[in-house]
């Protein structure tokens, strides 16, 4: 019985390997990861129901640096307004911290903290 379990368990144990080893090459050469297009930040996202948001991002960086105001609901994604970004705003890395909209999220922010403001 083993010896006919053994070339599957062998075959099993090379599919498992190639896979690490395609996992590992592609986070490894350059060019194999990310998207090609302008760098994208996250601003801020705004729920308006289950399956819609409003999403405001950041495209390009510098002087060609240009906010989006987006429209995503399950079928597409809708411009609703672009400007060029301020030069006055200080460039930042953090995520922006939006209030708590469900229940669990605030009860978590509540228990995060106890002292803290409310």
């Amino acid at each position: 019985m083993l010896q006919n379990a053994l070339p599957a368990l062998a075959l099993l144990a090379i599919m498992v390997a190639m896979a690490f080893a395609l996992k590992w090459a592609r986070r490894r050469l350059p060019g194999a990861v990310g998207h090609s297009g302008p760098p994208m930040q996250l601003l801020s996202s705004l729920s308006l129901g289950p399956q819609q948001r409003v999403v405001t991002v950041q495209v390009g960086q510098g002087d060609e640096a240009v906010c989006l105001v987006l429209g995503v609901s399950p079928g597409s994604v809708n411009a609703l307004h672009h400007m060029p970004l301020p030069a006055h705003l200080p460039q930042t890395e953090a995520p922006i911290v939006t209030p708590a909209s469900s229940f669990a999220a605030r009860l978590a922010q509540l228990t995060k903290a106890p002292n803290a403001p409310r």
